[in-house]
């Protein structure tokens, strides 16, 4: 006995639901504009009623575009990176496109071209690099043709760029502390090597200079709660330590439980400020006060960026967008004690 073989339905399928001929089922699968709403949205709902699938080699061959995205990001363990990737997959999707990943092992030059070649290679459109301080080395080029928009940050402006404004949120955390009535604020800085690490701190010194405060030693962090604790229980130790700007949430939560061990109250006696707001921020002890950085938005951005260079074939190379953040206030800030605020 034979199992005759179910054959998916073609466009001469949905074209007989739908009415209509079969050129006019391929302009709306390879998104030509000569057709009319009415008419499209037939094709389109006669598509999902048979389940057919729109080959996508064919469409790239038809429209010139393969509806790939590509992304390179050195760290998804990061906050950040990875809010961003799940950001600019959400607006790929909403797009009508795909996204492929690649991860570059190390921040050199020949890790990120690996990166390129392998994403130049699956045929995308257009390719977004999250944390790209790599490109502040002149000898590193994407490949010709391709567009790119980094997320993350471009000193030099050689790219389309779309950041969270970081030094906008640093001082908005340094300054809400100073106007809380502390004299200073210290700062547990991420690793030097991370640019929003290194514009966090830049804002903080500049904010305290501006305002003719002592500017405490930087401590050096590397994102994770532990680096924050073991700092937290030097700075526990020094009863001039009444305010502290972490730079971002997980190094706050080591920091909470290294002045909670030395019996230093928050915050009674150190008020703390985090940065990134992340989901658990409103449940740590107490509830943290923090930067929310819009991720979402710098999604959409990078998305719309590549679409507009994929669209018009014009390199958007030096436009630079700047998200502006938040402040969260939450319970872990409060007056110096003493201080009239």
């Amino acid at each position: 006995m034979t199992t005759a073989r179910i054959r998916p339905p073609s466009q001469a399928d949905v074209a007989a639901l739908a009415g209509v001929s079969t050129q006019t089922v391929s302009r709306v699968a390879n998104e030509r504009p000569n057709v009319d709403r009415e008419t499209r949205d037939r094709v389109i709902s006669a598509m999902r009623i048979l389940g057919y699938q729109r080959n996508s080699a064919a469409r790239a061959l038809a429209t010139g575009h393969f509806h790939m995205l590509g992304v390179i990001t050195f760290d998804l363990s990061a906050h950040g990176n990875a809010r961003t990737l799940e950001a600019i997959s959400r607006a790929a999707s909403a797009a009508g496109y795909s996204v492929n990943v690649a991860s570059a092992q190390a921040q050199t030059e020949g890790a990120v071209r690996q990166a390129f070649s392998q994403l130049t290679g699956q045929a995308v459109d257009g390719i977004v690099l999250i944390e790209a301080q790599i490109l502040d080395r002149p000898g590193l080029h994407p490949p010709p043709g391709v567009p790119v928009v980094i997320a993350d940050g471009d000193p030099e402006q050689r790219f389309a760029s779309v950041d969270n404004n970081q030094a906008a949120g640093a001082r908005a955390a340094t300054e809400h502390l100073l106007e809380l009535g502390h004299g200073t604020v210290w700062h547990v800085a991420g690793p030097q090597d991370s640019y929003s690490a290194r514009r966090r701190a830049m804002a903080w010194h500049a904010t305290l200079k501006e305002a003719g405060a002592v500017v405490p030693p930087l401590r050096i962090g590397d994102w994770t709660a532990t680096s924050g604790y073991r700092l937290g229980q030097e700075l526990a130790l020094r009863d001039d330590v009444t305010a502290v700007f972490a730079a971002n949430d997980h190094m706050a939560l080591g920091l909470l439980r290294a002045l909670h061990e030395a019996g230093r109250s928050v915050p009674g006696d150190v008020s703390v400020v985090g940065f990134d707001d992340v989901a658990e921020a409103a449940c740590f002890w107490p509830p943290l006060t923090t930067v929310q950085q819009d991720f979402e938005e710098v999604g959409r951005q990078c998305v719309a960026l590549l679409l507009d260079q994929i669209a018009t074939g014009r390199s958007a190379a030096g436009t630079a967008s700047l998200v502006p953040p938040r402040l969260v206030r939450r319970s872990s800030t409060g007056p110096l004690r003493g201080a009239s605020v």
